[in-house]
């Protein structure tokens, strides 16, 4: 019988990443996923709704706290299979009045995060000659956005850190690909204004936001056998939103 594949879920308590972590769950495997700044209750809420999936708390833009972690995944799983890097916080304002300590919150979750995970993860896949990593961009890395220089540049990087490292990985058969989600009914943009979210429906194609389980369907895929031969690309999830 074969094992179980693993996979880790940053930023996995709400959102996006716990509809990654429901369907990874799902579909069969075993998921370990973080959270940070995040009460236990939101653990456990993710926890019962994926079955046999585990929590932690881990700041993924801390280097130590981040090797501890994957060290942790590796001891009680013996493998990793699969990584999606989900984790993100932004800190809107217009760059000429945008702090300093916002612009590297940003950035250090966001990109940094990403790149200390991935550096983490690939070590234990190279071991094993296969490996699924998937990141969670933004269509503001891609199309940029008022007011969000910071999240813009971190997800931009996040696109251009995919596709170095899937030229990098590819010789262990390790694929790194990024999903690029349009505007998603999220705790991130319930927070939009009414006329913000309107504004946005009006831009985009298909005339509404998408749902975290359509994103979490991409990534699905992504991290899946049907996709060996995809690496170092973009999948956008945004309605046509950006073509």
């Amino acid at each position: 019988m074969e094992e179980r594949r693993v996979a880790v879920v940053t930023g996995g308590s709400r959102g996006i990443g716990r509809a990654v972590v429901q369907r990874l769950a799902a579909s069969g495997h075993r998921v370990f996923f973080n959270h940070f700044d995040r009460d236990d209750a939101a653990q456990r809420e993710t926890e019962a709704l994926a079955p046999g999936a585990l929590g932690f708390s881990v700041n993924v833009a801390d280097a130590a706290a981040v090797k501890s972690f994957f060290e942790a995944v590796e001891k009680e799983a013996g493998r990793l299979d699969v990584l999606v890097n989900n984790a993100g916080i932004t800190r809107d304002g217009f760059l000429v009045r945008m702090k300093e300590e916002d612009w590297d919150a940003v950035v250090d979750v966001d990109l940094k995060g990403v790149f200390l995970c991935m550096k983490s993860a690939a070590r234990i896949m190279m071991k094993r000659h296969w490996g699924r990593i998937v990141n969670v961009a933004s269509v503001v890395g891609q199309a940029g956005n008022a007011a969000q220089a910071n999240y813009a540049a971190a997800k931009a990087g996040v696109i251009g850190l995919t596709r170095a490292a899937a030229r990098e990985l590819a010789p262990r058969f390790i694929t790194v690909n990024a999903v690029a989600p349009g505007f998603i009914e999220t705790d991130m943009t319930a927070a939009l204004p009414e006329n913000a979210r309107d504004s946005i429906v009006a831009q985009t194609p298909l005339k509404r936001m998408g749902t975290a389980f359509e994103v979490a369907a991409a990534v699905e895929f992504l991290a899946g056998d049907d996709a060996a031969f995809i690496t170092g690309q973009v999948l956008s999830v945004n309605g046509g939103l950006h073509m």
